[in-house]
């Protein structure tokens, strides 16, 4: 049968047109309606509507990372090596759309078992969507460097990209908190809560899907690997690109970092304005705030780019976000303006160095061709797919311990020690990673004139074979 990959002229100097970019765009958002739900609200779930306690929930948080060590690679290679009959990348958002959405319902389900067969249910069922998460996002991340080799053009289609994102995570934010307590008649947290969560999750998981598909109709792929190249690739290609190629080395540890930064930043919120605040009606729209900055500050990107510079740009949004969270640890979690304002300022900075990042990973993938002449997308996307997953576990895994360590008891009155503990996580733990993040990407040394000559010779090099 032939192969159903579609296929559209490019202009000359590798614009695309505003459809087709937005609808590869399309695939955050959708993606983001259920991992960013996973990531927010999981822990949450967990301890305070499943039934296990914060140190059980951090550990499995932990484990499922140190088996994704071993699954991303094994799919990164898998994806570089095959062609499916829409194309390297774009079949598997068709394919594995509905078995994502499936997953993430169950995560979201508490069943009838004993204490220690609902443990068993939650790895089980964690470890499956962390695994199938990873057959859509590692293709998905690696469609726009198959998509274009314009570095301008990729930077624009980051920029919508986390638009719409930051949209998804809106949604997820604000919405899952009104939709729970509607399915659930009134409840947020404890067992009458439990058939809010699962409708929630049924409706925000079948939105997903269906917006996969459609990201997978309208995406194109221009950028092929030569039947050579594919033979070619291994997994051992994963651990020679971390060692030839520096910029992946920086990109990906910065991933784990800001990722870690975002995810406890978010987790943590729930308890922050139950306990601290003392006033959960007021979550859904501490979220909101969260995620509202992104509709100012990512369509700026472009022009931030041109005009600061790489380096200047990550710097000063990482900067900002400190200042954010300094304030956040001096205004009483009571004071609710105060604590709103302090979340949009640390919100911005976050938003728009985590957004930014994303277009540099399709530097890295050009850096990597030029030294080795395989355009190991998959593979690179693995890297840092599993980087930025392990930085998003740190969500669950940080404030999980942070809270046991401090006595925190779900669905009770706190402790002086323990909302301490649950204000340290808010503020000062953000505040370490952020500067961690800084000194890091310091060593980033790709700018777009140098990734702009790389190309030149690539396409130099094509020419002459």
């Amino acid at each position: 049968m032939e192969n159903s990959v579609k296929k559209t002229q490019i202009s000359a100097d590798g614009k695309l047109p505003f459809r087709e970019k937005f609808g590869w765009a399309t695939g955050d958002f959708a993606q983001n309606l259920i991992y960013t739900t996973i990531s927010t609200y999981l822990l949450f779930f967990y301890t305070n509507v499943f039934g296990l306690s914060a140190s059980a929930a951090a550990t499995m948080f932990l484990v499922v990372r140190l088996i994704d060590a071993i699954n991303d690679p094994i799919v990164g290679t898998f994806v570089d090596k095959h062609t499916t009959r829409f194309g390297k990348y774009r079949g598997y958002l068709l394919y594995m759309s509905v078995p994502l959405a499936g997953l993430a319902i169950l995560c979201f389900t508490v069943p009838n078992f004993s204490a220690m067969g609902r443990l068993v249910y939650a790895y089980v069922t964690y470890v499956g969507l962390s695994v199938l998460y990873t057959t859509v996002n590692i293709p998905y991340g690696s469609l726009n460097a198959a998509m274009t080799r314009n570095n301008k053009e990729i930077v624009s289609m980051t920029s919508l990209r986390m638009v719409l994102a930051n949209l998804g995570s809106l949604t997820v934010s604000f919405g899952v908190p009104i939709c729970v307590k509607l399915f659930s008649g009134g409840s947020y947290s404890g067992p009458s809560s439990q058939i809010g969560w699962f409708w929630t999750m049924v409706v925000y998981g079948i939105a997903g899907a269906l917006i996969l598909i459609y990201c997978f109709h309208e995406s194109v792929e221009r950028i092929t690997m030569s039947g050579d190249q594919l033979n070619n690739v291994h997994v051992s290609d994963l651990f020679h690109q971390l060692v030839i190629n520096g910029p992946l080395r920086t990109l990906a540890i910065f991933f784990i970092i800001t990722f870690g930064l975002m995810s406890v930043v978010n987790s943590v919120g729930a308890y922050y304005m139950t306990y601290n605040a003392g006033n959960p009606g007021l979550m859904q729209w501490y979220n909101l705030l969260g995620t509202l900055p992104a509709f100012i500050v990512v369509p700026l990107t472009p022009w931030l780019n041109r005009k600061l510079g790489t380096q200047v740009l990550m710097q000063s949004s990482l900067a900002l976000s400190i200042v954010g969270f300094v304030m956040l640890y001096f205004i009483p979690a009571t004071n609710i303006t105060g604590t709103f304002i302090a979340r949009v300022i640390e919100a911005a900075g976050i938003i728009l160095s985590t957004g930014f990042q994303w277009a540099l990973v399709p530097q890295t993938i050009t850096y990597g061709e030029w030294k080795t002449g395989k355009r190991e997308n998959g593979i690179i996307n693995a890297v840092i797919g599993f980087f930025f997953k392990f930085g998003m576990a740190l969500g669950g895994v940080i404030p999980g311990y942070v809270l046991a360590a401090f006595g925190f008891a779900a669905n009770k009155t706190q402790t002086a020690h323990s909302l301490e503990g649950i204000r340290l996580t808010t503020t000062i733990v953000p505040i370490i990673l952020t500067v961690l993040a800084m000194v890091v990407f310091a060593f980033y040394h790709l700018t777009d004139d140098k990734v702009e000559k790389m190309n030149e010779e690539i396409t130099a090099r094509e020419s002459v074979k």
